[in-house]
């Protein structure tokens, strides 16, 4: 007696993640981004927000540290092997010892100083990615986003898919979806609930970590002139 070819009981393995098509209910090309993890990392808990590699504010911190630090060290040794300091140092060490702590141009240098400095703070400890929405973790060792814009776009085809609906405007948030709906004929209250049945059973397609709250306006079209 042979036994039913099961790759997953041979290998042992989960298997691999299937990637999301049309027929999902998501848009092809923006439906999801999928981030293998490892195995271990699976808690069961939440999944977090993704985070962001913040590639340029990086590259220009870096840049600039380095330039600066750089010119400083040049000007430091050159005035070590005798020779007079750079003018704009000249200048600046004058500038300082002259102006008070008060002045106006001495305060604009801190505050933007100080501006950069908590940017970058906000920068370092903030996932960043906010158009990126986690979804549920279903398959152990794969992470999945969905971006915002494609969530948007599903939940405005369904909605223009009601009785009575001219046109939808879908504004999407992270724990807000906000639907602003036209309708030229049928009841708004009826046609209101219809939007909320069935655009409650879209949000709980689209498989978030956190389904967002729905928030629904239905309005008849402006008169014209």
């Amino acid at each position: 007696m042979t036994e039913p070819h099961d790759p997953q009981h041979r290998t042992g393995r989960p298997p691999a993640a299937r990637p999301v098509e049309q027929g999902d209910g998501l848009e092809p090309g923006r439906s999801a981004t999928y981030d293998p993890v490892p195995a271990q990392q699976e808690g069961g808990g939440r999944p977090g927000r993704f985070w962001s590699a913040r590639r340029i504010p990086a590259a220009v911190l870096a840049l600039v540290v380095l330039g600066g630090t750089g010119l400083l060290l040049y000007d430091v040794a050159a005035v070590r092997a005798g020779r007079p300091a750079m003018r704009w140092r000249r200048a600046l060490a004058d500038e300082l010892a002259d102006r008070p702590l008060d002045n106006i141009w001495v305060l604009a240098g801190a505050v933007t100083a100080l501006a950069i400095g908590l940017w970058l703070l906000v920068l370092a400890v903030t996932p960043g990615l906010r158009a990126l929405l986690p979804m549920r973790r279903d398959r152990p060792g794969v992470r999945a986003g969905l971006d915002r814009t494609a969530a948007a776009l599903v939940l405005r085809d369904r909605a223009v898919e009601v009785s009575g609906v001219q046109s939808v405007r879908v504004r999407m948030g992270r724990g807000r979806a906000g639907v602003r709906a036209v309708s030229h004929f049928r009841e708004l209250d009826d046609v209101r609930a219809d939007l909320d049945t069935v655009l409650g059973t879209a949000v709980g397609e689209l498989g978030l970590a956190r389904p967002p709250s729905l928030s629904v306006r239905v309005r008849r079209p402006a008169k014209k002139g």
